[in-house]
C-alpha cells in the first residue's frame, strides 16, 4: 500500500520569517508553513528574536550518518550547507557550499567552484578541501546514508581552496541533486568510520557552515538552535529557532492557537480546517514522498513470517486494502491513493516519472479475490478456526506495527488488520514509538541487519530528484534504506551492512 501524501502545515500568519536563508534551510516540509507569514516571532527579550515552531516527532539522531526522521534532515539543513540546494520555486539547483559548478564534455569530470572566505562556525576556514574529504570518508567507507548518492563517483580531489573536481565512472544524471551534507574535514576526521555510523552522538554545539547551529538539544522537550553571524548569506533575521517537542498533537494545536509556537510540524489533518482564522491559517502542499505498508522478506534467520516471503501471498493481501477509504478517513482526504513509488502529478509532462500501472495490473480493493487468492497460493484454513495456515502447517499470526508519533498511521492500523482479520490472518495491532520500530527495523546481529517485525506502517521524504525514492528498494539497498529488504531474485547479491540509518517521512 502507498498514499501520495500532503503534510499540512500550520503558521500564525503574524509570526513568521521573510528570510531567504532560513526559508532555503528548512527544506523538509516547514518551509511552505514558515515562509507564509510576513514577519516573524519575538520574545526572549527586547533584543532578541526567536522561531518557535512544534513537532510531534523530534529527530532520533544528530548524526548524518544515523538519524532516521525526517526532522533530522530539517535541522541538518539548518546546521549544514549542501553542495548546492534547491530554488524553492521552480526546484532547480540552485548554489549553496559551492557557488558555481561546470562538467566536461563526456559528463565524467565535474568541477564546483567553491565559496571564497567562507568559516565554519568554530572561525575554521571552510575550504574546497572539506568538500573532498566529505565525499572522500563517504565512498571510501561505504556510509549507508548517503552511498545512493555518491554511486558513480570514483573521488574528489581538492585543487585548491576555492575548487573540487569530481571524477566518475560514468555520466551522473543526479550530480546536481545529491543531498549530501559537506562536513568540517577537522571535525570528522578525527571520527573513526564505524563509530560515526554507529555510536558517534555529534553533540551540541555542533560545527557547521549553514545559517543556524544546534546549540541545544534537551530530548523529548526541544532543539534549539542560534543564527550563524557569519553566514555566507548574510545573518538570519531571527536570533534562534527552537522546535518544541510535543507528545500529543492537540496540545500543539493548542499553543498555536494561543500564540505560544510561531507554526506546527504535525498537527492531524483533521484538525487543520479548525486552527484557521484569529490569525492563524493553515497550509497544505504536496510532498514528495509516500506512506506504505511494508512486509518483512528477508531471510532467515530474519524474524518476519515465512509466508511474507512469497510474492502471491503479498499479492494477495494488496487485494485487502481500501486505499480510497485509509485517504478518506484516516487522513481526512488530504492525500491521493498511490499506484507507484513516485507520486503522479509532481513534474512536467516531459518529465513525469511516475509510473501508472494498467487496469490489468492494479489491485482494487476485494475481499473476496484476496481470499481466493490465498487459497490459490497455499494458505488455506483447512481446521475451520478463522485462521489461515502456512506452508509450514502453523496458524499465520502477523505483527503490525504502527507509530505513536502519526496519528494517520494509527488509524490506518486499525483498518488493515481489520481487513486482514476478515480475509482469515490473525493480526496482532501495536502501536510503538518511532525509536523502537527503528529498533526493529535495524535490528542487527553480528554486524548484519536481521529485521525482527513481520509488518509495519511509515512513511518516505524524496527529493526533487526522482532518484533517492527509486532507490529505496533496490537490492543494494537491501537492509539500508530498503527497509523490507526485499530483493529480485535475478538481481546481484546484497551486501551486508552494518546498522543503517534512514529518511523517514
Amino acid at each position: 500500500m502507498r498514499i501520495k501524501t500532503q503534510r499540512p502545515g500550520v503558521v500564525r500568519l503574524a509570526l513568521v520569517v521573510s528570510f531567504a536563508c532560513l526559508a532555503a534551510g528548512l527544506a523538509w516540509g516547514l518551509s511552505a508553513a514558515v515562509a507564509a507569514s510576513p514577519s516573524p516571532t519575538s520574545s526572549g527579550g527586547p533584543d532578541k528574536v526567536i522561531l518557535r515552531i512544534g513537532w510531534t516527532r523530534e529527530p532520533d539522531n544528530l548524526n548524518p550518518f544515523v538519524g532516521v526522521s525526517a526532522s533530522c534532515y530539517e535541522a541538518w539543513h539548518l546546521q549544514y550547507d549542501l553542495l548546492n540546494g534547491y530554488d524553492a520555486a521552480s526546484l532547480t539547483p540552485k548554489p549553496e557550499f559551492a557557488e558555481s559548478w561546470s562538467h566536461s564534455a563526456d559528463g565524467l569530470t565535474w568541477t564546483f567552484k567553491i565559496r571564497p572566505g567562507m568559516k565554519w562556525q568554530d572561525g575554521t576556514p571552510a575550504t574546497a578541501r572539506d568538500v573532498a574529504f566529505t565525499f572522500n570518508y563517504i565512498i571510501k567507507n561505504e556510509m549507508a546514508s548517503f552511498t545512493g548518492y555518491t554511486e558513480g563517483i570514483e573521488k574528489v580531489v581538492a585543487t585548491d581552496d576555492t575548487t573540487a573536481v569530481f571524477t566518475c565512472s560514468r555520466p551522473k544524471a543526479n550530480m546536481l541533486g545529491m543531498w549530501v551534507p559537506i562536513l568540517p574535514e577537522h571535525i570528522w576526521s578525527t571520527v573513526d568510520p564505524e563509530d560515526a555510523g554507529t555510536g558517534y552522538a555529534n553533540a551540541p554545539p555542533i560545527v557547521g557552515s549553514g545559517p543556524f547551529q544546534i546549540v541545544e538539544w534537551k530530548k523529548g522537550s526541544y532543539l534549539r538552535l542560534a543564527a550563524n553571524p557569519t553566514y555566507w548569506a548574510g545573518k538570519p533575521k531571527v536570533d534562534e529557532v527552537i522546535f518544541e517537542t510535543y507528545q500529543n498533537a492537540d496540545t500543539m494545536a493548542q499553543d498555536m492557537k494561543s500564540g505560544a509556537l510561531a507554526g506546527a510540524w504535525g498537527i492531524p489533518p483533521a484538525q487543520v480546517e479548525s486552527l484557521n482564522g484569529d490569525g492563524v491559517t493553515s497550509l497544505s502542499y504536496i510532498t514528495i514522498g509516500f506512506d506504505q505498508l511494508t512486509f518483512n522478506c528477508a531471510p532467515p534467520p530474519a524474524k518476519g513470517d515465512p509466508a511474507l516471503r512469497d510474492p502471491a501471498f503479498r499479492q494477495a493481501l494488496n487485494y485487502a486494502i481500501d486505499k480510497q477509504k485509509v485517504a478518506a478517513v484516516a487522513y481526512s482526504g488530504q492525500v491521493s491513493p498511490a499506484t507507484s513509488l513516485i507520486p503522479a502529478g509532481l513534474y512536467a509532462p516531459d518529465l513525469d516519472y511516475h509510473w501508472e500501472p494498467a487496469a490489468d495490473q492494479a489491485y482494487p480493493f476485494d475481499l473476496e479475490k484476496a481470499k481466493a487468492a490465498l487459497d490459490a497460493a497455499g494458505y488455506k484454513d483447512t481446521d475451520g478456526d478463522g485462521v489461515r495456515e502456512g506452508k509450514d502447517g502453523k496458524p499465520i499470526k502477523l505483527e503490525l506495527l504502527a507509530r505513536n508519533e502519526s496519528i494517520m498511521s494509527q488509524q490506518s492500523g486499525k483498518f488493515i488488520a481489520g481487513w486482514f482479520k476478515e480475509i482469515g490472518l490473525d493480526i496482532e495491532f501495536q502501536v510503538v514509538s518511532e525509536a523502537a520500530l527503528s529498533d526493529k527495523v535495524w535490528n542487527t546481529v553480528d554486524g548484519k541487519v536481521q529485521p525482527d517485525y513481520d509488518m509495519f506502517l511509515w512513511g518516505w521524504v524524496g527529493d526533487a530528484d526522482p532518484n533517492f525514492l527509486l532507490s529505496i528498494s533496490t537490492t543494494e539497498q537491501a537492509g539500508m534504506w530498503n527497509q523490507s529488504v526485499w530483493s529480485d531474485s535475478t538481481a546481484a547479491a546484497r551486501r551486508p551492512t552494518t546498522r543503517p540509518p534512514g529518511r523517514a517521512g
